[in-house]
């Protein structure tokens, strides 16, 4: 094994694997071919997401970012306008897909320091029917949004600004579950009147890949023939579902102690000199720090093997997920601050 192999990986909760009961739930999972409409697995993980929802239907899609882009394509048409908060998933790190596959134009809003969007802003971003504008249609939230988890009241203004205002709602859940598991409540209650919903399988939940939209039959029967078109049609996906049940059944609960975790974590750097620690509330941790010291951080963790989410300017992402327990937390705490108050 080479001496900078990944040993520790707190750059992502994405970075799970399968794990041995999940791989032997996938290996026994019933398949058939999915575009057919025959695999009994798909549909049952399907059935069970959209009842938590109180939806009618959901749709299986291979990732979180297809499952945004199926669901704004949904809601709008060419030429209209979805409003979301500046740095959401959908607007800056989906590669432009609304814009460049549906024609559909971002309207990115300032956010507060606790990551909602003034009402105020949302009332003023929505298009007068004229001409010149692109047609607003729909306003997409994200929770937990950079970590930050959006409360339920929050939530509800904003259904009741869409409601007001005549637009469709769409939640990207993607760590709605963390979401709901650090405020204590049902992931059903939180996500309440939003018309779409997508959850990922695959970042705190600890499934391979997946993720699941759901929405009123005649939206799910929209977004399924955007996922053909995607290019997200499969065929034996009972092997993927099966995975998202296991995740179900076994992951939801256990993500209170990812959040102890990051909590963990956060207390051991904001002991060490340097170090300005953004107090987590979910499982994401940020930490800002001059860029020189960053360097010699990154430098440093790599000959370790632990890895972490270093940004230009100095800036530190630390996730916490089913693959590093209390053990690599403590690790990891030890090393940056051997790291950080190395003189070399």
């Amino acid at each position: 094994m080479q001496s900078n192999a990944i040993r520790l990986d707190f750059r992502s909760d994405t970075v799970t694997r399968p794990t041995t009961k999940m791989r032997a739930a996938m290996a026994a999972a019933d398949v058939g071919d999915d575009v057919l409409g025959d695999d009994f697995t798909v549909q049952a993980l399907e059935a069970r997401v959209a009842a938590m929802f109180g939806k009618d239907a959901g749709l299986l899609l291979p990732t979180g970012t297809m499952a945004n882009l199926a669901a704004i394509m949904s809601h709008c048409q060419r030429g209209e306008e979805y409003l979301c908060a500046s740095g959401a998933h959908t607007y800056l790190w989906e590669a432009g897909g609304a814009a460049v596959l549906g024609s559909v134009q971002p309207q990115p809003l300032p956010i507060r320091a606790d990551g909602t969007i003034p009402i105020e802003d949302l009332h003023a971003a929505v298009k007068d029917d004229d001409a010149h504008f692109a047609i607003t249609r729909l306003v997409s939230i994200e929770n937990t949004f950079a970590g930050r988890v959006l409360p339920r009241e929050h939530l509800a203004e904003i259904v009741e600004f869409a409601r007001e205002r005549k637009l469709a709602t769409h939640l990207d859940g993607a760590r709605l579950f963390n979401a709901a598991a650090a405020l204590g409540v049902d992931v059903g209650y939180l996500a309440g009147g939003f018309d779409s919903v997508s959850v990922c399988l695959s970042k705190g939940l600890g499934a391979p890949l997946g993720s699941v939209l759901v929405g009123d039959a005649p939206l799910i029967a929209r977004a399924r023939r955007w996922r053909k078109m995607l290019g997200g049609g499969m065929r034996q996906a009972g092997i993927v579902a099966a995975a998202g049940l296991y995740a179900l059944d076994h992951h939801v609960e256990r993500l209170a102690v990812d959040h102890a975790n990051a909590k963990a974590l956060a207390d051991g750097f904001s002991e060490i000199k340097g170090l300005t620690v953004i107090p987590p509330q979910s499982n994401i941790v940020f930490v800002e720090l001059a860029p020189e010291l960053a360097i010699r951080l990154s430098e440093a963790l790599r000959e370790l093997g632990i890895a972490a989410s270093f940004w230009p300017g100095g800036r530190m992402r630390w996730v916490t997920h089913l693959d590093v327990d209390r053990v690599a937390v403590d690790e990891a705490i030890a090393a940056v601050r051997e790291a950080a108050e190395s003189r070399r």
